[in-house]
Formats: C-alpha cells, sequence, structure tokens
C-alpha cells in the first residue's frame, strides 16, 4: 500500500488517458485486454463529462469511476454488460434517464486499501442525488466465487459473503457502501473467469429522488413549525376568542412558519357563561360553536398562509360527543381527526367516546398526523402512521398537573425515537375559574427529534418555558429523517421483526 502525500478528486478529461490505461492494465491484469481504449473514454467525456470521475494521488491517475445514464425500464433487470453499454459504443446514454448504471470502478492495486474506492463511490452518490436520478445500478463481478464454485450456487455464495463467512474483494466492498443484491446474471460478463461468468445486479436507491410532475408543488424538506402555547383566560364570545387567535396566527405566519398548531380544548374558556349548567351539559352548549371555529380558521389559513391544526373541540355527531379537530390547509381544504382513546374523566364528567378514524393527512409539506393529548401514549397509533409515511406528528393536549403532562411529554419523545420522526406537542396553561373541570393547566411545549448524530443529542430541537404564554418556531429538517431511516446508528423502522410480530388496521 503506497503513501499518500496530495490527493484529488476530480472529473476525467483525455490527458489522463495515458496514466488511465497504465491504471487499468495493473488493476485488470489477469484479463486479456482488459482496458478501455482512448476512443472509448473519449466518447464518455463527450456525451457526459461530469459521470467521469478520476482520483488524483500526487498528480498521478491512479484509478476512476466510468458511468452513463439510462432509462432503466429499456433494459430491465435480465441485462448482459454489452447490452447496457449498447455494444460498448454507450449509445444507451441517455440524459432524459432515471438510473445511473456504473460502467466501471477501479483503483490501481498499491493504492488500494486507502479507502479511495469509497470516495468514489460517494462522489457518484453525490452526482445521483445532484442530477435526481431514482437510483445507481452496476453489474459486479464475485471474482472469489471461483474458489467456492463446486460447493456452492451462486444465490448460496452471496448469502454467505452478506453474512461475513467468505469474503469476496469485489461485492463485500460494494455491500459495505449500501449497495443491495437485486439478482444475480448469467453471462453478464463472458469474459469473467473468476466470476464463472456470473455478476451481481446491486442497486442504491437515491432516498432524495422526485419523480418529475408538470404539477407545480411546494414540497419542500425544511419545515417550520409554529406552537402556540395557550393562555386560558376569559373571553365574551367567538369573536374576542378569536382575536387572541389570529394575534398568534398573524405572529408564526410572520415568521414564515408552515405549520401552527393550538392546544387541545384551547376554546374551552366559552364554557364560562353555561357554568350553570351541569359539565356534561355545558361542553355540548361548546361543541356548538366548533363549525363556526372550523370555519374561521381555513380563511385564516388561506389569509396568513400557513396550515393551522386546530387543537381539539367538542363535537356533536349522531347524539355522540367526539373530541375532534381540523388540519385547515392553506390552500383552503381541511382534514378531520378525532381523539380515539378517552381518559376515565372525560367519560365521567363530559360522556366523550373515542372516535374510529385514523388517518394520515398530505400537506404541501408532505403527510403527517395528529394525536390528541392521551393517544399519544399508546404507541400503536403513531406506529401505524409512520408504516404510512408520517414524518412530523402533531399532539395538542391538555392537562391539568405535572405528572399529567409528563407523561404526555414523555411518551411523545419515545415515538420520536421509535417512529423516527418529529413530534411537536403544544398545550394550554393558567387557570380558568368558574368552568368547572378544567380549573388549571400544566404546560411546556417542545419539538421533539429522533436521538442520533443528525439531531440534538438529547432529542429535543425546541422547548418553551413552562406556564408562560408564547409562541415557539422550529425548523425539522426532512431530509434528516430520511438519511436515519437508511444510514442511523439504529434503524427503529427497518429492523422490526416482521416475521415474529406484525401491526395492522382492524378496518382498512
Amino acid at each position: 500500500m503506497s503513501t499518500i502525500g496530495k490527493l484529488e478528486l476530480r472529473l476525467l478529461n483525455i490527458n489522463d488517458y495515458d496514466e488511465l490505461k497504465e491504471s487499468m492494465i495493473a488493476a485488470y491484469d489477469n484479463w486479456v485486454g482488459g482496458y478501455w481504449k482512448e476512443f472509448h473514454i473519449n466518447k464518455l467525456l463527450d456525451i457526459f463529462p461530469e459521470g467521469q470521475i478520476a482520483v488524483i494521488v500526487d498528480d498521478q491517475v491512479v484509478g476512476c469511476a466510468l458511468s452513463i445514464i439510462v432509462k432503466y425500464d429499456h433494459f430491465g433487470d435480465n441485462h448482459t454488460y454489452k447490452e447496457i453499454t449498447a455494444n460498448y459504443t454507450f449509445n444507451s446514454h441517455n440524459p432524459k434517464g432515471d438510473v445511473l448504471y456504473g460502467i466501471d470502478i477501479f483503483i490501481k492495486p498499491e493504492f488500494r486499501g486507502l479507502r479511495l474506492g469509497r470516495r468514489l463511490y460517494d462522489a457518484r452518490k453525490e452526482l445521483c442525488e445532484q442530477l435526481n436520478l431514482k437510483a445507481i445500478v452496476f453489474g459486479g463481478r464475485i471474482p472469489n466465487y471461483s474458489k467456492h464454485a463446486n460447493q456452492l450456487t451462486p444465490k448460496q455464495y452471496i448469502q454467505k459473503v452478506k453474512q461475513k463467512e467468505l469474503y469476496d474483494p469485489t461485492l463485500t466492498f460494494q455491500l459495505a457502501n449500501d449497495f443491495h443484491v437485486k439478482k444475480v446474471l448469467k453471462g453478464y460478463l463472458p469474459d469473467d473467469k473468476e466470476s464463472r461468468e456470473f455478476a451481481v445486479l446491486l442497486q442504491w436507491d437515491n432516498i432524495y429522488y422526485e419523480k418529475t410532475t408538470d404539477k407545480f408543488t411546494t414540497n419542500k424538506s425544511v419545515v417550520r413549525l409554529g406552537l402556540i402555547q395557550w393562555q386560558m383566560r376569559h373571553y365574551k364570545g367567538v369573536d374576542e376568542l378569536f382575536e387572541q387567535v389570529e394575534f398568534f396566527i398573524d405572529a408564526v405566519s410572520g415568521y414564515k412558519s408552515d405549520f401552527a398548531l393550538f392546544p387541545e380544548f384551547f376554546n374551552a374558556p366559552l364554557m364560562a357563561k353555561y357554568n350553570d349548567l351541569s359539565e356534561a351539559e355545558a361542553i355540548r352548549k361548546l361543541a356548538g360553536y366548533t363549525d363556526e371555529i372550523r370555519e374561521r380558521f381555513i380563511k385564516l389559513a388561506i389569509s396568513y398562509n400557513v396550515n393551522i391544526i386546530s387543537g381539539s373541540m367538542p363535537y356533536l355527531e349522531d347524539n355522540k360527543l367526539y373530541n375532534i379537530g381540523y388540519l385547515c390547509r392553506r390552500n383552503g381544504t381541511y382534514d378531520t381527526y378525532y381523539k380515539l382513546h378517552t381518559t376515565p374523566d372525560e367519560k365521567k364528567f363530559w360522556g366523550l367516546v373515542g372516535g374510529d378514524k385514523i388517518s394520515i393527512m398530505e400537506t404541501d409539506c408532505g403527510p403527517i398526523g395528529v394525536l390528541i393529548c392521551y393517544d399519544v401514549e399508546f404507541p400503536e397509533l403513531s406506529r401505524i402512521l409512520a408504516d404510512n409515511n408520517m414524518h412530523i406528528l402533531f399532539v395538542p393536549f391538555l392537562t391539568d398537573t405535572q405528572n399529567g403532562y409528563s407523561r404526555v411529554r414523555y411518551c411523545a419523545r419515545a415515538r420520536a425515537i421509535e417512529n423516527e420522526c418529529y413530534v411537536a406537542i403544544t398545550g394550554c396553561v393558567g387557570n380558568l375559574p368558574k368552568v368547572e373541570n378544567m380549573d388549571i393547566q400544566f404546560a411546556q411545549s417542545v419539538v421533539f427529534t429522533p436521538c442520533d448524530f443528525a439531531f440534538p443529542a438529547n432529542g429535543i430541537k425546541a422547548e418553551a418555558t413552562p406556564n408562560t404564554e408564547m409562541i415557539l418556531v422550529a425548523d425539522v429538517d426532512l431530509d434528516l429523517l430520511r438519511e436515519l431511516h437508511r444510514y442511523g446508528s439504529v434503524r427503529n423502522l427497518i429492523d422490526r421483526r416482521t416475521d415474529i410480530y406484525q401491526l395492522k388496521m382492524m378496518n382498512g
């Protein structure tokens, strides 16, 4: 293994050819004529210069990665090297294709062991992401297979290499660089005697790939959350309540927030005028405001250009009292979400019943989920949402004591870790005299994250001052979640043992 003075990764140019040829011949010393001719390199540089990457050590070309772009559906998984390269002419290159296809990658033998090949693979991955291509695909050799061909089928050999029972200088390296095996190809490279003419079709998926569309979209990777920690106070009516609501929406919109989150039962002060009634009767009077509140939220979402999660409110439906809320999108549409689990006091004093609908909700910032207060203490719900590609979970809550708040807080924090998502919680603070069963509140709004290197070590992105009326604004990066799903220190979603346990919805 040679020592390195100066290392550079750059695009290949035709003036590199003589040194490139020398490195190729050394790398493929067991192959007759095992190097690309100058006209081949010229063609690649002409049609796709950014796909040809060289490793330069002390001003000497010691390796490179050669690539083209293909429309992969035109070839499918059952192709040969000759077919994918259009008989080595590279006329198969299609600038409008969707896959970066690896033609070759090699390092001069005396420079192996310095992780130079890994740098070339990383450069390819960056190129794939920059060009918004779906994946990197190539046929990989299995040169050590010839030593085991009499005892093992290619499938058995690959499995043993994957389980690290056997070592293959090519396949072991490719698996370590996050490529996965798609299938075994026979006759891919007819002259590859070491691999017995077998090859392994390998693929690396670009997790940032977005299918092109003619439809205008505002999907973004960094999403700004605005959490409203709401002070309970008396209001004369809905108009006065919404003066305060609009003040907060105006504030989070001024910070260009994508979402405004309100707490559970933030509108409870309106029950004060019904304090002469029983708790059950008073909350049913409160339910009479819910449709009007929804319509006001929709108008504010449009006018302030922010998606509003309305916390929750009581709602009478078929003579049953539910706890519901609305996602009011800034495009004027809305979705309804239900609290599924009611607490013993909610049943006892109000006669609340749980809903039976849990669903992912689409927004211009990607799919989200909402669980109202007690629901976050049931891990199955958030897992179902995560299985449906939920990236942000919103939890509006109302807790009277610190121990009640702690249940919500620590369960929400766990949901962020186990589902590899962001969780935003917000609640009401202060006291509310003259409203039975709503006397005191304790809250601290927080945005939780997974716990890995790309996130805060304690899993807390931002948190408000406890028991103080305020807004909390925080940015969450969805790209970091995509990286975590595939490359995290632990991968809770991928590593689940679905062979021994599964979670499913009873209805749908």
